[in-house]
């Protein structure tokens, strides 16, 4: 995660990592860090019986156990909340469509595997300057949307002109050009469908978790038990 982070990040065109809210490449080298003293911690801890070093291991896991929990019944507290934020964070990416090429390719992406375009419908393209069905718009790709956004057959030539004033025409009428529903329906309709899976993923993290905080605990346990024996031995001589 470090290696890719650092990569990504001299890889990527200057100034356009301020795409979203956060930078990727920052993220991943952040959590990469993050990981690898967590578990040298815990390495170390366990190779050399060092007491303190497996409690700070112990005590980071059930802190991140209890963010996690936290942070998923919040999630489903304030979901209407995280809906907007999560409308907001799509918008802000449309917008900077063509201001980073990363970010580009995984709108393009989400729209292709998820056969959407926009947000919540194929018109939101028109807060995107270069998109915009203004008058005065002087861009080529006026009144438009991305290519991603259009109905293909994976047999023909991609036409990336294809989806050129279409936010013009009426939904019926452009639905036989360009998928005209938006992602964030779709997203959310792929997570439902998809419920059980993501379910079983994050049980068995946290389940994860669980066992290695108890096997820490056992192994402090037997530390403690073993020390306690040597100086009872020691004092018996």
């Amino acid at each position: 995660m470090i290696a890719v982070g650092i990569y990504a990040k001299t890889a990527i065109e200057g100034g356009a990592v301020d795409s979203l809210t956060a930078d990727p490449a920052l993220i991943l080298i952040i959590v990469g860090c993050l990981i690898f003293c967590i578990t040298f911690l815990g390495c170390a801890g366990a190779l050399r019986d060092i007491q303190i070093l497996l409690k700070i291991f112990m005590w980071t896991l059930l802190l991140i156990l209890l963010l996690q929990a936290t942070g998923a019944t919040l999630g489903f507290i304030f979901s209407e909340k995280v809906e907007r934020k999560s409308v907001a964070l799509l918008e802000k990416g449309m917008i900077r469509y063509r201001d980073d090429l990363d970010l580009q390719n995984l709108i393009d992406f989400i729209q292709k595997k998820f056969k959407c375009c926009g947000v919540s419908s194929y018109k939101d393209w028109s807060k995107n300057m270069y998109f915009s069905c203004v008058e005065a718009n002087p861009s080529l790709e006026q009144c438009g949307v991305p290519f991603s956004c259009c109905v293909t057959d994976t047999e023909e030539v991609l036409n990336t002109m294809c989806g050129y004033k279409t936010q013009s025409l009426k939904p019926w009428t452009a639905r036989k050009q360009i998928y005209t529903d938006g992602c964030l329906d779709k997203i959310v309709k792929w997570g439902q469908q998809n419920l059980l899976l993501i379910g079983g993923v994050s049980l068995g993290l946290f389940l994860l978790e669980i066992l290695m905080i108890s096997l820490t605990v056992a192994l402090l346990s037997q530390i403690r038990s073993i020390k306690k024996r040597i100086v009872e031995q020691t004092a018996a001589h």
